[in-house]
């Protein structure tokens, strides 16, 4: 029996408390052939996810996870959580944004897929455009 960790545990482990994380533990998690998309990305290649990573935390005061659930499958598995972070450039206060990763690969991740809300991440946390987006969501909840 395989005593090493599956790959979802160790991803979890690792994103946590991202703003913390040691990134050349990048290459315990995931494949040299990983692909990863995001509402806005799409990398391919472990050395292009670790430039990603280490730009956006660069800046990050505060970056955790909270997980909610979660569905494993064979080599695939659904994560759903919650990112609890702070950037300067977005006011440096907490926001809260909840999403899903759609993760494959047993040993190591090879494809890494999340999907969140950009309006509650991005858009609605800048002055004119959140106002905007907030009118947008409200109006078409009516």
């Amino acid at each position: 029996m395989n005593s090493e960790p599956h790959s979802i545990e160790r991803f979890k482990e690792f994103f946590r408390v991202l703003h913390n994380a040691d990134l050349s533990r990048l290459r315990e998690i995931y494949a040299d052939n990983v692909v990863f998309k995001d509402p806005v990305h799409e990398i391919r290649g472990l050395v292009e996810l670790e430039d990603y990573f280490t730009g956006m935390c660069a800046d990050l005061t505060d970056c955790r996870f909270e997980y909610l659930d979660e569905a494993i499958v064979g080599d695939s598995a659904y994560v759903k959580w919650v990112m609890h972070f702070k950037h300067p450039k977005l006011g440096n206060r907490p926001i809260s944004v909840r999403g899903v990763s759609h993760l494959k690969g047993e040993h190591r991740i090879e494809y890494h897929e999340d999907f969140y809300d950009m309006g509650a991440m991005l858009y609605e946390q800048l002055p004119v455009l959140g106002n905007v987006t907030r009118w947008l969501r409200l109006r078409l909840a009516s």
